[in-house]
């Protein structure tokens, strides 16, 4: 079952030397392990086996894109009269949107033209227009948006739910990091680490360019790599022993076997090559706006298909992303078309392989932007307020959740905080946010904290 680690147990874990083992084995030649192996079971029905989660680095604007605010055209120029808490001072007058929207679907939901070939999937959405954080600037609001605490030193997400299922590929990583070919996003690493938790459920990132994991090929033969681990395995076993409660050591030690078993795997998984070019078109690989992105979103489905269980991409890093203080219209709309193809590629083509049900996709930012101008033509920051979405995974389709005030300023019906957010993506993934616990400075600790709960209005029942 999933894991709930009281002192007693984790005092006990902190002792054992199961990192020397599993390299021990993998030198025995045992690469062909057990897929599963490391698979735990979940406490209620798993409606989302994998995440893909597509984070908009920077804070998209939701009134820009799928939280549609007609009144705004009709207060456009006009200065805001109500309380404004901005992180730069002097706003300007309210701002209509540069874009138009329509509405797509039997569902009918609003969307952005820059989100065009979105929209034809607008049927397979899960609209949350009442997100709220507690945030106002991006480096906490991206840890509170990873980890429900503003702060570093909590695990992630993608941490907490690894630690928690496992994985079901033991030669690949749990839980992959994916970035912008720019430049990493703000607050860096401190995003997708382990926290608390042991550090082989912290994120591990592949590179934004090239060969996306370095070193896999062989640059000797089997039996001659075989003989230098070897001894380095007698080396790190004797620093365990001399050290038995270094959980960074064993899970050195640990990640020794993953490289090992990559060195087959990634070859394989990284051979897009082999996909049909009608596959490759609709990610837009064709599309030099759209090449990297949708590499990388091609890549997230073949690991679906691998038992990668946690996985983020970070569009837009802190050389260039969504924080769009001056021109929104021309930043928007460049950045739109750099991911518009690609995420509607990839719900179609998981869709088509029957992945989509089990396959949780999310999308949004680390807060929103205000309905008032800045520097003439952009957005301040807005946390009280913003869009996310989800498809697939057991969230309900074609729905639009929630709903911010007539000008898309405040969250005014059902909002929904990161707490809440993380409670139910566990929930969709088969995991009691409440039940899984680790032990950590006196007590039992969880994703939440009992700070969060279940939007089960956004789950599907069925």
């Amino acid at each position: 079952m999933i894991p709930s680690i009281s002192r007693r147990q984790w005092l006990k874990q902190l002792g054992g030397g199961a990192g020397a083992l599993a390299l021990q084995s993998m030198l025995a030649g045992d690469v062909a392990a057990d897929k599963s192996e490391n698979k735990k079971s979940p406490h209620h029905e798993v409606k989302a086996k994998n995440v893909i989660w597509l984070f908009m680095n920077g804070g998209p604007s939701g009134i820009d894109t799928f939280d549609y605010k007609p009144e705004l055209a009709k207060y456009h120029g006009k200065v805001f009269e109500g309380e404004v808490k901005t992180l730069f001072p002097h706003p300007g007058p309210l701002m209509e949107s540069p874009f138009k929207f329509n509405r797509y679907g039997e569902s009918g939901l609003p969307i952005s033209e820059i989100y065009s070939n979105v929209a034809k999937h607008a049927d397979d959405l899960c609209v949350i227009n009442s997100c709220t954080s507690t945030q106002l600037n991006h480096v906490p609001a991206c840890y509170m948006m990873n980890t429900g605490v503003s702060r570093v030193g909590s695990p992630s997400i993608g941490s907490f739910a690894t630690y928690g299922l496992g994985t079901e590929n033991s030669e690949l990583p749990g839980f992959v990091v994916m970035m912008d070919r720019r430049s990493a996003p703000e607050g860096g690493a401190n995003l997708w680490d382990s926290g608390f938790l042991p550090p082989k459920y912290q994120g591990v990132p592949f590179r934004n360019d090239g060969e996306p994991v370095l070193f896999l090929d062989r640059s000797v033969s089997r039996g001659r790599q075989q003989n230098r681990l070897k001894f380095l395995a007698k080396l790190n076993q004797e620093h365990l022993n001399r050290n038995p409660h270094n959980r960074d050591l064993e899970t050195r030690i640990q990640s020794f076997e993953t490289a090992y078993k990559m060195q087959a795997s990634v070859p394989d998984l990284m051979k897009v090559d082999d996909e049909t070019e009608d596959t490759k078109r609709i990610y837009g690989l064709d599309d030099p706006d759209c090449e990297h992105f949708g590499t990388q979103l091609l890549l997230a489905r073949r690991m679906v298909e691998r038992g990668v269980r946690f996985q983020q991409i970070f569009h837009g890093g802190w050389k260039r992303n969504w924080d769009s203080h001056g021109s929104l219209g021309d930043n928007h709309r460049s950045l739109a078309k750099e991911t518009d193809k690609p995420i509607a590629g990839l719900l179609r083509d998981l869709k088509a392989r029957g992945l989509l049900e089990s396959t949780l996709v999310i999308w949004g930012g680390e807060f929103g932007r205000l309905p008032m101008s800045q520097d003439i033509d952009g957005r301040d920051h807005n946390p009280y307020g913003f869009t996310m979405w989800m498809a697939g995974g057991g969230a309900k389709k074609g729905y639009v959740h929630g709903k911010t005030d007539e000008l898309g300023y405040r969250a005014v019906e059902s909002p929904v905080s990161m707490n809440d957010l993380h409670a139910t993506i566990l929930h969709l993934m088969g995991v009691d946010h409440e039940r899984l616990s680790y032990w950590f400075s006196g007590r039992d600790q969880t994703m939440t904290n009992s700070l969060g709960s279940v939007v089960f209005d956004i789950c599907n029942k069925s």
